[in-house]
């Protein structure tokens, strides 16, 4: 509705510019260009002005909110205890080489070890997502009018589609040094030349495996933090009892 009125405004504007323009034809065409640009602008620009600051800041500040919920939440599941290893849709796998050996590895009895080992690479991602907090936030304070405008008019994942653009880099390169002590700290980087090491030595395999363990967990806990985020902002733009704030009620209803 509001597209239309717009529209109508502009196009009265330019009807009547051209009236006031008609006295001299092909003398004031330069001056009928000018009075469209002029008038139809400013019509527009008035439709809009008695409450575009108010819409503008209400767009842009309802969609900072909405973001920083959404990530607030996202961050809170997958750093808590068990937010990747326990969520089937989001736990990190071990790395390929080792994914195919899995069976034929605990054929071998090394169940326990393959069990240990993935929980911490799990327990690694839990550790390292708080990082993406600060980038994330910082991701938001740049955010345009413009930018605002696409997300909130765009489809249900608008919003995480941006973060991927803008700050996907950002949080993987803070992503890997903390993934790299907590893989440490965790014993996994061990367990995993430890299954590395059985597993080429078994005649079935015979083979060594090279994987590059803290760039799959990084990429995998990425993954799943902005599969939370899609999610949550999901919930905010379709579920009422998500809009947990007076902006976001203001911006999608209650």
């Amino acid at each position: 509705m509001e597209i239309f009125m717009r529209f109508h405004l502009l196009t009265t504007a330019i009807i009547s510019a051209m009236l006031a323009s008609t006295t001299t034809q092909a003398a004031n065409l330069g001056n009928l260009v000018e009075d469209i640009k002029k008038t139809g602008g400013q019509v527009v620009q008035q439709s809009v002005s008695g409450s575009s600051a108010f819409d503008n800041a209400t767009l842009i500040n309802g969609l900072k909110e909405a973001l920083s919920l959404g990530s607030e939440r996202a961050i809170d599941l997958v750093s808590s205890e068990g937010g990747y290893l326990n969520d089937a849709q989001i736990r990190i796998p071990m790395p390929k080489a080792l994914q195919k050996l899995s069976k034929p590895l605990r054929k071998f009895g090394m169940g326990e070890q393959i069990d240990s080992f993935e929980s911490a690479i799990n327990q690694a991602a839990e550790k390292a997502a708080p990082a993406a907090a600060s980038i994330l936030s910082d991701t938001l304070k740049s955010m345009s009018f413009e930018d605002a405008q696409k997300i909130y008019s765009g489809p249900d994942d608008a919003a995480t589609q941006y973060f991927r653009e803008k700050s996907s880099a950002s949080i993987a390169e803070l992503f890997k040094p903390e993934i790299d002590k907590t893989l440490e700290s965790v014993d996994a980087t061990r367990s995993y030349k430890a299954l590395a090491s059985q597993a080429a030595s078994l005649p079935l395999i015979g083979k060594e495996i090279n994987t590059d363990l803290s760039q799959h967990v990084t990429n995998a806990a990425l993954e799943g933090l902005f599969i939370k985020l899609a999610a949550e902002e999901k919930a905010i733009r379709n579920n009422p009892a998500a809009r947990t704030t007076d902006l976001l009620q203001q911006l999608w209803g209650k």
